[in-house]
């Protein structure tokens, strides 16, 4: 026997998209006030400093804190802001992936 997929009726609307990383300090910037050039104490002043999840299960860290594991501290445009905080966004997804993270990226397939 089969079952229908549960939400049946008339809704049609998607899922939303989870925004982490970069794709969530993006979101917040186009809603602020933030003009460039700018200073990561002068980002962090016009976004309140914002816990930004960085992974897809809602862990965050704190915009400051974010800024502190960079050296750059100003910033010509919100690409070179994005670019500068990538990494420190994806080495803490990486970093809390655990034991079956590290099992599944071993797996050549």
């Amino acid at each position: 026997m089969a079952a229908r997929p549960p939400g049946g009726g008339d809704d049609t609307s998607e899922p939303e998209a989870i925004e982490f990383g970069i794709a969530a300090l993006d979101a917040r910037l186009d809603e602020a006030d933030v003009s460039f050039p700018a200073t990561d104490a002068e980002i962090v002043r016009a976004l309140g400093d914002p816990k930004i999840p960085y992974d897809a299960k809602g862990r965050s860290m704190s915009l400051a804190d974010a800024f502190d594991r960079i050296e750059k501290s100003r910033f010509e445009n919100e690409t070179e802001l994005l670019d500068a905080l990538y990494p420190v966004f994806d080495e803490a997804r990486q970093q809390t992936g655990g034991f079956f993270r590290g099992i599944r990226d071993a797996l050549p397939f």
